[in-house]
């Protein structure tokens, strides 16, 4: 065997590990409970994660067995999904570049304007279209009346380091002025001219501040933060896939050749 394939099958096994924290990342995704609103978002980082673990293990084999059809095989997929992780890697750091969050004299937390976001997650994820659905699994995913247990004092509330979620969709902005009774009831007067928002506000668990701008915009901003952490194993991941690539093709430059001379030598016995 060529020295570049056993090479080649010692990356594709590095490779094959590397998927793991690929399919974990995507899992640890799916199980929040912004993704688990916002179902396309759910499950595309763990299907590109299993497809790596099936490609690298035929790459695996290809190499170690100097299966030339199995080498072309998996240098073909390798090819594509290495596009494929790329194009989701440049899409998810420009959509989540823009960041809507702004501070709260005094406060622990930060608050988000939806017009600081990018324009295509606005426009795919706190559409009319999609609010609707979304709205309601947030409301049944109880992350508001949480809040009430984790923090029993005002002084505790706010000097608490909120989720963005948490800060948009469980308490009214603190421009509108309410009185704090817990985490989500909050008393008048307010400052109803200050925001859109603070006429939306309601005191009823169902309903909070979920039609906020507030909250559209903190689900954005748990979603830019989710999404900028896996970013990182994303980055690791491409340069380490291409590193494998070039040496696979190596390889199977290599495993043609040897076909190529046995041939050569078959033909002159």
């Amino acid at each position: 065997m060529a020295v570049s394939n056993n090479i080649t099958a010692i990356l594709n096994f590095i490779a094959l590990m590397c998927s793991i924290p690929i399919i974990a990342s995507g899992i640890w995704l799916a199980s929040k409970p912004d993704n688990e609103c916002i179902h396309w978002l759910r499950w595309p980082l763990v299907f590109i994660g299993i497809a790596f673990l099936l490609v690298t293990l035929t790459g695996f084999v290809g190499a170690y067995w100097k299966k030339e059809g199995l080498l072309g095989v998996y240098l073909v997929c390798m090819f594509i999904l290495i596009v494929l992780l790329l194009v989701l890697l440049v899409l998810a750091f420009v959509v989540t570049r823009p960041n809507g969050a702004y501070a709260v004299p005094g406060m622990g937390f930060h608050e988000y304007r939806l017009e600081g976001f990018s324009s295509w997650l606005r426009d795919h994820v706190t559409g009319s279209d999609s609010w609707g659905k979304i709205r309601a699994c947030l409301a049944d995913a109880n992350i508001c009346p949480k809040l009430i247990d984790k923090y029993i004092s005002p002084a505790d509330f706010f000097a608490a380091h909120l989720s963005p979620i948490e800060s948009g969709c469980c308490k009214p902005p603190m421009i509108c002025g309410f009185q704090y009774s817990n985490p989500i009831t909050w008393i008048g007067p307010s400052n109803i001219a200050a925001s859109p928002d603070c006429t939306i506000w309601n005191n009823d668990p169902r309903l909070l501040c979920y039609n906020c701008n507030s909250c559209k915009a903190g689900l954005l901003g748990n979603l830019r933060h989710e999404w900028r952490r896996v970013n990182i194993i994303l980055i690791i991941t491409v340069v380490v896939l291409i590193w494998v690539y070039l040496i696979a093709c190596s390889a199977y430059r290599n495993a043609q050749t040897e076909e190529l001379f046995r041939r050569y030598k078959q033909g002159w016995t």
